[in-house]
């Protein structure tokens, strides 16, 4: 009975929130109230409902703190300097163009906000790519891959949810998948490398042909001695990276001014705020917490400047915050009802025996392609925990499932998908066709995906 109550209860929260008729946050609250009630849970309401909010209390605090730092440090110009550098160095060649895409996409996506990051890198290369003849599918495809392994971070929405939805913390879920987010990262710039490679011999193939036949021409020797004489597309053209919209000089018109130490101030607190990340120094929401006071006090010590950055980025906060304690209104009843075990046991009976073990890979390998299918609250909120329940049941920690799912749904996938505001941002400021950057890039990122498994399972993070 419990059981099916269960999965009627997910059931109908995933139609609702698929048919996009009724908001997330609504579907959150509402549908496990009305099903527990129906199930004769009424009078321990209160009491589901408060574990499940204590439980993602401390996950809401981090994500709300670190998008309120890495959003101040955007504005201060944190990563300008990376990214001018990286177009000088690049210059006008495709290739080293293609790739700094990649590495500027991996810094500016810290901040954990898909419609940001897209926003800033779209606005800093798409005139590079025009001025060079290069293709604007190239840049939708390289930075959707960059963006997407750098979702990974517990303060971006994948692994918050997927915290969240198992109670867990990030030395649980995220620090032991570093290495394949590391590999991600790796093969990522990798890829980038072919794909520019591809585009600059596309863009050499096309001027000589374009030369060719302009020499074919009657009478047509100055326009081919005109276009001969134009300077190579590869050459290191300082010229591409300043002026005409080209350098990211298209930067926010509100950037604040820093001085020199308020600069290596923020560098010297990002490091440290990295290597509390990476060493579990301190809960992460403590450390985010102390961290955004500082960089506040710094860099925006009176009290109406740090009033206009709240309300420039409060916004986004409430939402993601307002969600993730929503989740715990599901969590918290769908556990305290017991209706996630009961579905996890009832799954189980229907899995071959000796099946259970293999349970963490099937969900890293489904898990980009799902990106398609499912928003990131249907998977993480509805499916992820009847999964961890499930893997318990086979003697399988339920944390590999949690780290199975980050290596795709909704990190690598995210930008692929339909179901993302943010995908739409992306394609659109490229102006380029949503089917052709999924025909583009689907492989490049599925592929992502599959190498974060592999190195997953030989690191432990996952296992059979």
């Amino acid at each position: 009975m419990v059981a099916t109550l269960g999965f009627i209860t997910i059931a109908t929260f995933l139609v609702l929130t698929l048919s996009r008729r009724v908001s997330v946050l609504l579907c959150l609250v509402l549908v496990p109230i009305v099903f527990a009630v129906i199930g004769g849970f009424a009078s321990d309401l209160g009491k589901f409902t408060a574990e499940g909010l204590l439980q993602v209390a401390p996950v809401a605090v981090m994500i709300a703190f670190a998008i309120l730092y890495f959003s101040l440090m955007v504005d201060v110009g944190l990563f300008d300097p990376i990214i001018r550098t990286v177009l000088k160095w690049a210059g006008g060649d495709p290739m080293k163009i293609t790739v700094g895409t990649a590495v500027v996409t991996l810094m500016v996506a810290l901040d954990g906000d898909g419609a940001s990051t897209f926003l800033i890198t779209v606005s800093a290369f798409l005139p590079i790519y025009k001025r060079l003849g290069m293709r604007p599918l190239v840049l939708t495809g390289v930075v959707a891959l960059a963006a997407g392994v750098m979702n990974m971070i517990p303060w971006g929405g994948p692994t918050a949810r997927a915290m969240a939805s198992l109670d867990m913390d990030s030395s649980e879920i995220f620090r032991p998948i570093l290495p394949a987010m590391a590999a991600g990262i790796i093969w990522v710039l990798f890829a980038s490398y072919i794909i520019g490679r591809k585009e600059r011999t596309r863009i050499g193939r096309l001027q000589g042909e374009l030369v060719g036949a302009v020499a074919d021409e009657p009478g047509a020797a100055g326009v081919v001695d005109r276009a001969e004489s134009k300077p190579s597309t590869f050459d290191n053209h300082d010229d591409v990276s300043e002026g005409d919209g080209g350098a990211y000089t298209v930067t926010d018109e509100e950037r604040l001014d820093t001085s020199l130490p308020v600069r290596v101030f923020n560098i010297v607190l990002t490091l440290v705020l990295v290597g509390i990340l990476l060493f579990q120094l301190m809960p992460l929401e403590v450390a985010f917490v102390v961290a955004f006071a500082l960089a506040l006090a710094v860099n925006l010590p009176s009290w109406e400047d740090q009033q206009a950055l709240f309300q420039k980025h409060g916004g986004n906060v409430i939402l993601v915050v307002s969600m993730i304690f929503a989740a715990g209104v599901l969590t918290g009843i769908l556990g305290g009802t017991g209706m996630i075990t009961e579905m996890a046991q009832a799954l189980v009976s229907v899995i071959p025996s000796g099946g259970g073990q293999f349970l963490p890979v099937v969900t890293a390998v489904t898990s980009m392609p799902l990106s398609l299918v499912f928003t990131p609250d249907a998977y993480y909120f509805g499916v992820l925990p009847v999964l961890g329940e499930a893997a318990t049941s086979f003697g399988t920690d339920p944390a590999e499932v949690g780290r199975a799912a980050i290596l795709g749904q909704m990190t690598t996938g995210f930008p692929l998908s339909p179901l993302t505001a943010a995908t739409f941002i992306l394609v659109g400021m490229s102006n380029v066709d949503l089917g052709a950057h999924q025909r583009h890039i689907f492989g490049w990122a599925f592929a992502t995906t599959i190498v974060m498994t592999i190195v997953a399972l030989a690191t432990g993070a996952i296992s059979i």
